[in-house]
């Protein structure tokens, strides 16, 4: 049986009836999603193949946001075997489509809260936690694939030297922030309003223990949407403010901190830009390559901000403005 068939004999049996499903979203990964009614009800179903996309995670860290009381879709059925789940529908309605100038604060503060429940979750559930090796793995996909296999500039010796001292600095940077849970793709595209206006989380099953930064970044730094800088600032002093009043961070220097907000961009930008290209030229997914160019701003801007980073930036100029 191919999988899709698998599948389809898998929501016959478990529903008892034939039912039409249809295409709910593509990812960036090997998962697929699919919508369904059934009793008048709306249900995803998430296909995962088990070499590919193992379901515990996804399980685990759906058990832990839920006793949070965090919105993640309800597990309704599982098939581990074969990679299936049959999951609470939470619409069509990402933070994405839904924001307009008038309601900009209202979402951003709602979602920043949610940055701080999720880290206040207990650290002790064997979630992996991030380590200098892992930030600096991450990293590497800017040069592989988006310098070497995008571009196609081979750097030299010298300049390649300068970039890797550019990436112990970052990775030091990151690695020296208080850890705590960490969604790992929170953003405008993961974070949906649901019908009571609240807003809940997809795409969670990367979960780790890691900077403290690293969801704040990743809302307001998103690679599919610009926020003016002066929003980005004036929510980052929010959460500050927030963070340290529930014990999270010590109060010390503002400045410190954006340092840190700063350069935690910096390690998952250059991520991003290695796995937007990758998608394109590795798995056909062309659509990526259009956000490539905010991420660049990002990465430019904060490089021309910092000295310390002047390597990167010599490297990141010749990359956009050349090619």
């Amino acid at each position: 049986m191919t999988r899709d068939q698998t599948l389809k004999s898998w929501i016959n049996e478990n529903l008892e009836e034939n039912i039409d499903y249809e295409p709910a979203s593509s990812d960036a990964s090997f998962r697929r999603y699919f919508r369904l009614n059934y009793n008048n009800r709306s249900y995803i179903v998430m296909d995962a193949p088990p070499d590919k996309e193992p379901l515990t995670s996804y399980i685990d860290i759906t058990g832990i946001l839920l006793e949070n009381n965090l919105r993640a879709p309800q597990i309704y059925k599982i098939d581990k075997k074969n990679g299936f789940l049959l999951l609470e529908d939470f619409g069509k309605k990402p933070l994405l489509t839904v924001l307009k100038g008038s309601n900009y604060d209202e979402y951003y503060n709602a979602a920043i809260k949610i940055v701080i429940e999720l880290q206040k979750i207990n650290k002790n559930n064997n979630l992996q936690e991030y380590s200098k090796k892992i930030l600096k793995h991450e990293m590497a996909l800017f040069n592989e694939w988006y310098l070497l296999k995008n571009k196609e500039i081979l750097l030299s010796e010298e300049d390649m030297n300068g970039l890797n001292k550019t990436l112990e600095i970052i990775a030091d940077s990151n690695i020296n922030q208080p850890f705590f849970f960490v969604h790992r793709d929170f953003h405008s595209r993961n974070l949906m309003l649901l019908n009571d206006n609240r807003l809940g989380m997809l795409d969670f099953q990367d979960a780790r223990i890691g900077p403290i930064t690293y969801d704040l970044v990743s809302l307001l730094k998103d690679a599919y949407i610009e926020l003016d800088e002066e929003f980005i600032i004036d929510k980052v002093v929010r959460y500050w403010e927030m963070a340290c009043m529930e014990g999270l961070l010590q109060k010390s220097d503002f400045s410190d901190f954006f340092q840190q907000f700063e350069i935690m961009g910096v390690q998952r930008h250059l991520k991003i830009l290695g796995i937007f290209s990758r998608l394109s030229l590795r798995d056909g997914k062309h659509n990526y390559l259009n956000d490539i160019p905010l991420v660049e701003k990002y990465l430019l801007n904060v490089c021309e901000r910092y000295s310390v980073l002047a390597p990167l930036r010599k490297i990141l100029r010749r990359a956009i403005h050349e090619h």
